[in-house]
């Protein structure tokens, strides 16, 4: 009798610890990077931060290398990108940092465990972005419930789904293209 599992899976090649290293260290300045352009972009127009909040530019990095490198990379990329950005740049801010850096925790993390699920990307992205903003408005609803924290409302991760619809999609189309030419660079050397 076959062996027939839920799950099915692909055989990617193991990462070196060097190279999720370096990966993660990428990411985190991918992370903290892009928000300074689009927020200097926003500026430059003048539509203010509202540009990165649109565009969720810290996202995309951490789902990137949890899905090329694996959710220790994912994880521990998502929780450090907020605190140093915020060390950096004051952004996000204080209020918002210990959220983002769960909410980030966890698409690190989704995006690694689906790394070698057998799926299109896009599906993988879908499924990080929405196990992200549940474990965001979880660690919402604990401040607000159990701390009686005012500072952040349930609501705003409703709103902030409809603020980042172009983040969203600029996820689901960028990602996939960066994974497939990842995977698939080795047909293209000569």
């Amino acid at each position: 009798m076959p062996n027939i599992s839920a799950v099915k899976t692909l055989e990617k090649p193991q990462l070196s610890m060097k190279a999720k290293t370096v990966y993660a260290i990428a990411a985190i300045a991918g992370a903290v990077v892009l928000p300074q352009i689009f927020h200097t972009l926003g500026a430059i127009s003048g539509l203010g931060t509202s540009v990165g909040e649109a565009f969720l530019p810290m996202h995309l990095p951490i789902i990137l290398v949890g899905l090329l490198a694996g959710p220790l990379a994912g994880a521990v990329s998502g929780f450090l990108a907020p605190i140093i950005s915020f060390t950096l740049s004051g952004m996000p801010l204080i209020t918002m940092l210990p959220f983002m850096a769960i909410e980030l925790c966890a698409y690190g993390m989704f995006a690694g465990l689906l790394r070698n699920v057998r799926m299109p990307a896009a599906a993988k992205v879908l499924i990080v972005q929405i196990g992200g903003r549940l474990v965001k408005a979880a660690s919402i609803a604990i401040a607000f419930y159990a701390f009686g924290s005012e500072s952040v409302q349930v609501a705003s991760v409703l709103t902030s789904v409809y603020t980042g619809i172009f983040g969203i999609a600029l996820q689901l189309v960028l990602i996939p293209l960066i994974i497939y030419r990842a995977e698939n660079s080795k047909r293209y050397e000569n």
